[in-house]
């Protein structure tokens, strides 16, 4: 464990336990309990979403996991070249992608978030996080990197189970990942990036069920916040429909409750549909489980892998019928 008389120094705090908890550390302080955190980004990276939790709560959004700042003002302690944070740790339950309500509630707050989001300026010595204008080369790259990957399978003389089923599926998401980008080139995605640009605004970019906090009076906390970045919205709300969809078998009728929530708060523009349609219609899921098997990016056992691929296939003709009923019922065509 790191030299916890180190974490008390920085912080200023006295440790009175440590608990390992989900990739993080609960403490029991002096100060009350708190969420340690080892993260593995630079300094810079972690000012910009420092500052952005801060923009946060300044514009009226104040349930996030902010962080305690250590004796020099910074958000980080240095121990043994390893960074760690400290923020509040939050009481609560996670959110409940079953339970209707909590859908309901998390749709409109990450519409607040996003309101509440615009106007940021980052730090002076802060490292920008932006994928604003990119997706249309990122789709680009994705789309060849599959070919990459089959080549890399079909060079292998042990095929894996999940390499005969990556040879046989490839097509079908390629294909996928060809027509998100058609609809996304047909859209006005540059568009939105300039006026999100002007705006100032961010993303929270992984806003799923552990992120998302409901506390003991239904107020719901937003955590974790590494991967926040500037992007338009419509991606973090296509990131969050997908999320529960695959748990819902890609039926509509949440798509429409999660969207209709969004909107009770912050309208969607008529032609952002189609940039959320292009989001939605990329094979994303599978482009990164591939991207993790072939470039051993995670340690997970041969079984593991092959069945989150066979997943995926099975999923395909509801994940259809889902597509086009999107289209009917919000007017997109391809």
């Amino acid at each position: 464990m790191m030299r916890e008389f180190e974490l008390e120094r920085q912080f200023n705090i006295e440790i009175e336990s440590i608990k390992p908890n989900k990739g993080v550390y609960l403490l029991k302080t002096n100060k009350g309990m708190k969420c340690l955190k080892k993260i593995n980004y630079g300094t810079q990276k972690l000012l910009f979403v420092y500052g952005a939790k801060e923009h946060l709560i300044k514009n009226g959004f104040p349930r996030v996991d902010r962080y305690c700042l250590n004796i020099d003002g910074n958000p980080y302690a240095l121990v043994n070249e390893d960074i760690y944070t400290l923020s509040e740790w939050i009481e609560g339950r996670e959110c409940d992608f079953y339970n209707n309500e909590d859908l309901i509630l998390a749709a409109k707050n990450l519409a607040y978030l996003h309101i509440a989001s615009k106007g940021y300026e980052p730090p002076e010595n802060s490292k920008l996080k932006s994928d604003l204008g990119r997706w249309p080369h990122l789709m680009d790259k994705r789309i060849k990197s599959f070919e990459k990957m089959r080549d890399m399978a079909r060079k292998k003389s042990n095929k894996q189970s999940f390499d005969l089923n990556y040879i046989k599926s490839i097509e079908m998401f390629k294909n996928l990942g060809k027509r998100a980008m058609k609809v996304l080139e047909s859209s006005n995605y540059l568009e939105f990036c300039k006026t999100t640009d002007e705006e100032m605004g961010f993303c929270h970019h992984d806003y799923t069920y552990h992120n998302i906090i409901m506390d003991s009076n239904n107020n719901v906390h937003v955590i974790d916040f590494d991967y926040c970045k500037k992007e338009i919205r419509s991606y973090d709300l296509s990131l969050f429909l997908i999320k529960v969809l695959k748990r819902m078998d890609w039926n509509i009728e949440y798509a429409k409750l999660i969207i209709d929530a969004y909107n009770e708060i912050s309208e969607l523009r008529e032609d952002e549909y189609r940039v959320l349609f292009a989001f939605l219609l990329f094979p994303q899921r599978y482009w990164r489980l591939a991207n993790r098997y072939y470039y051993n990016e995670v340690n997970w056992a041969q079984a593991t892998f092959n069945n989150k691929i066979e997943e995926l296939i099975e999923e395909q003709s509801n994940y259809n019928n889902f597509i086009e009923e999107f289209k009917k019922m919000y007017g997109q065509k391809e």
